[in-house]
């Protein structure tokens, strides 16, 4: 089973019909108890920052998100999941993440008309972009192509302290990173739920990924 946090913000209705396309049986996670015994924890989200970790504190989700991640449990992290795992964001400065990951989420920069060739970049970036792998071998790209096309939608991104937990690297003005990998966690700006069969794949990555653990009774934390 296959949790899905519902704290009142995000694109549940399209992660759980892939989670359930793909054959994995998807429940909606309303209180922290539900966590207990899903093999996996997918954090969607659309909208503010801000918004969102209110949301996630105000349903109780905060302590059992980091417990879950400390136990070295399957995480991840879709657009805005991406986001709040990190200190803080431009978005909200006032408001402050998880605090999982080191670094801050900023806001992209194209106020006086950045070009591109005969492109002008638009904020939020929205529609497909590439993803270039950082490193071979994560399980969570196994069978998608360097440079895949995923989907985004976001107007900031996230700028880790540490640029080794970059997963993928996207260019929209600048080189960003557009996935982000952390022992059990991995965390990305795009949504593979809306980005069709590269993004079906990362899910069944992960699914997999959540059934092994599951299987083998991994729930500690992972080395390095």
């Amino acid at each position: 089973m296959i949790g899905i946090i519902d704290y009142n913000m995000g694109n549940l209705g399209s992660v759980s019909n892939a989670c359930r396309y793909l054959g994995a049986e998807p429940r909606l996670v309303r209180q922290p108890g539900d966590m207990e015994d899903c093999a996996g924890v997918i954090l969607p989200g659309v909208g503010a920052f801000g918004d969102c970790m209110r949301h996630l504190r105000a349903n109780g989700f905060v302590d059992p998100i980091r417990d879950w991640i400390g136990a070295g449990r399957p995480f991840l992290g879709i657009c805005l999941g991406l986001q709040v795992l990190f200190e803080g964001s431009e978005e909200s400065p006032a408001e402050p993440g998880l605090g999982l990951l080191s670094g801050a989420v900023r806001r992209f920069r194209f106020e006086h008309g950045q070009w591109e060739g005969h492109t002008r970049l638009k904020v939020p970036q929205i529609g497909w972009n590439r993803v270039r792998q950082a490193k071979s071998g994560d399980p969570m790209f196994a069978g998608i192509g360097d440079d895949a096309f995923f989907y985004l939608v976001h107007s900031y991104y996230v700028d880790p302290e540490d640029p080794a937990l970059a997963a993928g690297w996207t260019h929209y003005g600048i080189e960003y990173a557009s996935a982000v990998r952390h022992r059990n966690v991995f965390a990305v700006q795009f949504h593979p739920e809306k980005s069709q069969q590269a993004g079906l794949a990362m899910l069944r990555n992960y699914l997999k990924t959540c059934n092994e653990g599951h299987a083998a009774g991994r729930h500690g934390p992972e080395k390095e």
